[in-house]
């Protein structure tokens, strides 16, 4: 009987180490390893497409400092980022016909090439085995690092590309979120308006409280859930609108079905909160619209600042306007965007064909491949520049604000913050255009002049 006991606990052992050694076996995760002034990074291998070397890469003037210029790859025209020089590392003096070492990325459809000091080797690990990140494993902002990982005795930082290049949505506190979302939408509207019978109980003989209205109730549920899935914050800035919109919303959905349940709700809902031709080219009836708003100015420089300009395709129409009102000035706009993707490629977009023959042609020249894009003159107004416009904003006294559907994508701090410096950088005789659904309170000091669905800030 002993002798058999221990048979079976031999069986144990071995099987219990065989799936060790499995479990040691088995890889989840790859990633591509690099170098970066001697210290070991990683990116997830599912965004690289290739590797390569290259060298003597194009420069395009107006560029963010990072951007050593474009690649021809087979025919692909991208963008190439240093890497080094964008989490400022200190990269020593390089032989322009030296080969850099390129990491070819492709992310959101968008393809582009990282410079870094070494390529190492493709690795394989578990996901389990991927630590939470910690500001001393890296010299480099923490919010850029996903974790690190240990594989052969070497410490592995890996980069959360989706954060860096990506225009990501905050996560902060989402899941906590989206969970008391779904329950606030599965209670009936009895239990969102009525005080529980336990709550009653132990309050008292005091007089009963007003009920508020289940209406004002559901529109704060839809606040709660806009910040959640969109950062969109509900404050006087738009309050009207998400009032009026959630009236269209309950109409079209159904006064029981009004809770916004996922991304895709807070997408439709949000559908008609943006302005005319946003992300798009601007018609000319509302070019001139933008132009008959802008003040008579002499000035020999007009000084623009352009938060949350995206791709560049408004910025760009915005340019010509401002040329065509102001043309003897000379023209200088900070477009500034947390999408860094968006405004590094922004300054080598071409123009599609249907665009041609538009009000835009004066501001258009042909590239080599036949392509149009803008003139020199137009790119040369506008500095393109990765900024999070929360943080400190270094910029002269301006001339024209403009910030359409961006305030509402703030917290309501960074609101009252970013206002605050309309107010103290405008000048004297200069606007803010804001969203055509967002008002900025009166108790900011501005006062509104309007031409069509456009209305513009001035100071009293």
């Amino acid at each position: 009987m002993e002798e058999k006991n221990v048979v079976q606990t031999a069986e144990q052992l071995n099987e219990a180490l065989q799936e060790k050694k499995e479990a040691a076996s088995y890889v989840d995760f790859k990633m591509v390893t690099f170098s970066l002034a001697d210290k070991d990074y990683a990116i997830d291998i599912m965004y690289v497409k290739e590797i390569a070397k290259a060298g003597r890469f194009t420069y395009v003037p107006n560029t963010l400092p990072f951007v050593l210029g474009v690649y021809n790859l087979r025919g692909e025209i991208i963008p190439i980022l240093d890497l080094r020089l964008f989490f400022n590392v200190e990269v020593a003096d390089q032989q322009d016909k030296k080969l850099q070492n390129l990491l070819i990325l492709t992310l959101d459809d968008q393809t582009f090439g990282l410079v870094v000091d070494k390529i190492d080797k493709v690795v394989g690990v578990q996901k389990s085995t991927i630590q939470p990140p910690h500001p001393l494993f890296a010299d480099i902002n923490i919010k850029y690092i996903s974790g690190v990982v240990e594989n052969n005795n070497r410490l592995y930082v890996l980069l959360d590309i989706l954060r860096i290049f990506g225009s990501k949505d905050s996560n902060e506190n989402k899941e906590a979120a989206v969970e008391q979302m779904a329950k606030n939408a599965q209670m009936p509207a009895e239990a969102r308006t009525a005080p529980s019978a336990k709550t009653a109980a132990s309050a008292g003989p005091a007089a009963p409280a007003a009920k508020e209205e289940p209406a004002n109730l559901d529109i704060k549920f839809i606040a709660e859930s806009l910040k959640s899935y969109k950062n969109f914050d509900m404050t006087q800035i738009n309050e009207n609108w998400v009032k009026h919109r959630y009236t269209e919303w309950a109409s079209e959905r159904g006064h029981d079905k009004t809770q916004l349940q996922n991304s895709e709700d807070a997408d439709a809902f949000l559908s008609k909160f943006y302005s005319s031709f946003t992300g798009t080219w601007w018609s000319k009836d509302y070019a001139d619209c933008i132009k008959n708003l802008l003040p008579e100015n002499n000035a020999k420089q007009i000084v623009v600042w352009n938060p949350g300009c995206g791709g560049g395709v408004e910025t760009y129409c915005l340019a010509c306007v401002l040329k065509s009102r102001y043309p003897e000035a000379k023209i200088r706009i900070y477009a500034q965007d947390v999408d860094l993707l968006g405004v590094s490629n922004a300054s080598l977009l071409s123009v599609p064909a249907a665009v041609e023959g538009s009000w835009l042609s004066p501001y258009l020249t042909k590239k080599a491949n036949g392509e149009s894009t803008f003139n020199q003159e137009i790119k040369d107004s506008i500095m393109f520049e990765y900024h999070d416009c929360k943080n400190t904003n270094v910029l002269p006294m301006l001339d024209v604000i403009f910030a359409r559907d961006f305030l509402s994508f703030l917290d309501v701090k960074s609101q009252e913050n970013i206002l605050s410096e309309f107010f103290e950088k405008m000048k004297g005789n200069g606007i803010a255009i804001v969203g055509e659904n967002e008002i900025i309170p009166m108790s900011y000091g501005f006062g509104e002049i309007s031409k069509g669905a456009v209305t513009a800030y001035t100071k009293d």
